[in-house]
């Protein structure tokens, strides 16, 4: 079962239980996820598709305990590779009050968000990456949703995609707010967990990778500043040098894996990071010198 289906399974199991909260949640139904047919006889009949079995369940729950009407389910099997089911709700008295619903308070106003979401609405799995929509077919509903939301404090944007407006939200913290809202509570716990591992392995990649950094520099540096003793050893050797730089010089050779502050320590008397920093420069500078002259006598 997909991340979504687990969302909307268990936003299934919630009624809630002041009737205007339920026709809110019945309103959103109705207008993202059912069409009006007219009978032969003049009737007219409100029919509500969808292949998610927990949500055609929470619909037809709505319906029987909020006008206690009948109604019609069929079961129908597609005709595609996964061989997935569809299932309709088929209803007969008039329900255009309820779509027309009016959504003032806030506790309807999560209600009609959890039904939009239950008909229109999906989430990706949190393991792949952060991404929530809701699929509407008006501007003005999507409009409607992005206030909804709002009023809870979540930035969704809406974008055009073919012929439908999708709202959607990509920050991982504002999904988990949207969860929230609409009372998810057990898919928010599992939401927020895997978002924490997430950021943890994150952070341990990030300060991995800023250690690797940081040694191949280091590294890089060692390297540089061998050549340049080695070079000078070469040319003019070590004689040439103050004590202090034929000191750290030979030191360096000895201990080319040693770090700054490792050789500073060998030396006599001791010298911190920056002095042996500063050492090394010099030689470092001193074999450019070297080289410098070197091309001009060729020339």
């Amino acid at each position: 079962m997909s991340f979504s289906s687990e969302i909307k399974k268990e936003l299934s199991c919630q009624l809630p239980s002041a009737r205007h909260c339920r026709l809110a949640e019945i309103s959103a139904i109705l207008n993202f996820c059912t069409h009006v047919e007219e009978g032969t006889e003049g009737g007219r009949s409100v029919r509500m598709h969808t292949e998610n079995l927990a949500v055609a369940r929470k619909y037809f729950t709505l319906l029987r305990k909020t006008f206690n009407i009948d109604m019609n389910v069929s079961v129908r099997q597609n005709r595609n590779p996964r061989g997935s089911r569809s299932f309709e709700v088929t209803s007969y008295a008039g329900l255009e009050a309820a779509r027309h619903a009016l959504i003032q308070n806030p506790c309807c106003r999560r209600s009609y968000i959890r039904g939009a979401f239950l008909a229109s609405g999906s989430i990706s799995d949190p393991e792949k990456g952060y991404h929530f929509e809701i699929v509407c077919s008006e501007a003005s509903r999507a409009e409607q949703l992005l206030e909804m939301l709002g009023s809870f404090g979540v930035e969704a944007k809406i974008t055009l995609r073919k012929n439908s407006y999708i709202l959607y939200v990509k920050e991982g913290s504002q999904i988990a707010d949207i969860l929230n809202v609409m009372e998810a509570h057990v898919g928010l716990m599992k939401f927020e967990n895997i978002r924490i591992l997430k950021e943890m392995r994150n952070s341990v990649n990030r300060q991995v990778n800023c250690e690797t950094a940081n040694l191949n520099k280091t590294v890089s540096a060692a390297v540089k500043q061998i050549e340049d003793i080695q070079y000078i050893q070469k040319t003019i050797g070590f004689e040439q040098l103050p004590e202090n730089l034929a000191e750290i010089a030979r030191l360096r050779l000895e201990q080319p894996g040693m770090s700054l502050k490792e050789l500073g320590e060998l030396l006599t008397p001791k010298v911190g990071k920056s002095g042996v920093n500063h050492r090394l420069r010099k030689l470092s500078f001193i074999a450019e010198e070297l080289r410098d002259h070197k091309e001009e006598r060729i020339l």
